[in-house]
This record gives C-alpha cells, structure tokens and sequence, in this order.
C-alpha cells in the first residue's frame, strides 16, 4: 500500500511532516506486511507516477484535502507528536491517526 506524507526535507529518518503549503518534498511511503519497504521523494503529490495512492497524511485536519480525496486516497491527519515518517507509520500501524471527513 502507498501512503503519501508532505514532508520538509528529503532524508526519511529526518524529514518532518508538514502543511502543505509548506512542504517542500511529498513522500511515498510503500508500506507493506506491517514494515515501510521504501521512501520516495517527489516535489508534487500528482507526480509520483503511482497509479493508485490508498492514504494521504498531513499535518493538521484543518488542511484541504479535497483534491486527494477526489483523487480516491483516504485522507488522516497526524496526532501531536507525530513529526516524523517513522512516527507517522508508527501511528498508522497501530491506527493512532485522525480520520479528515467534510
């Protein structure tokens, strides 16, 4: 499963997770059997060449997220303490994330 994160910074044990009006890097995360497999880097969401993206996690909930929705991702928002990808993973694995609905 793919899981997309807007980052600042393009190390995966350094990059932040943050707004993305702010973010200068998206990161791709293939996730899969409970382990991250890989991190890319892309300077846009919709450039990733990814056919299917199944999450988007951003920042806060007050983000719009309406193109990622419509694009079919289900949208999460990170709790507090949640910065970086790992812990972002972390919270994913163990469903410790918000759920973004309008």
């Amino acid at each position: 499963m793919l899981i997309l994160i807007p980052v600042r910074g393009s190390d995966p044990k350094e990059a932040q997770i943050s707004p993305r009006m702010e973010a200068e890097q998206w990161a791709l995360v293939y996730f899969d059997a409970g382990e991250v497999r890989s991190v890319t880097f892309h300077s846009n969401w919709d450039q990733t060449g990814a056919d299917w993206i199944d999450f988007a996690v951003l920042e806060n909930r007050f983000e719009n997220a309406m193109d990622l929705m419509e694009a079919g991702m289900m949208v999460l928002a990170r709790r507090e303490g949640q910065d970086s990808i790992e812990l972002v993973i972390e919270g994913f694995k163990f469903k410790e994330l918000d759920e973004i609905g309008f």
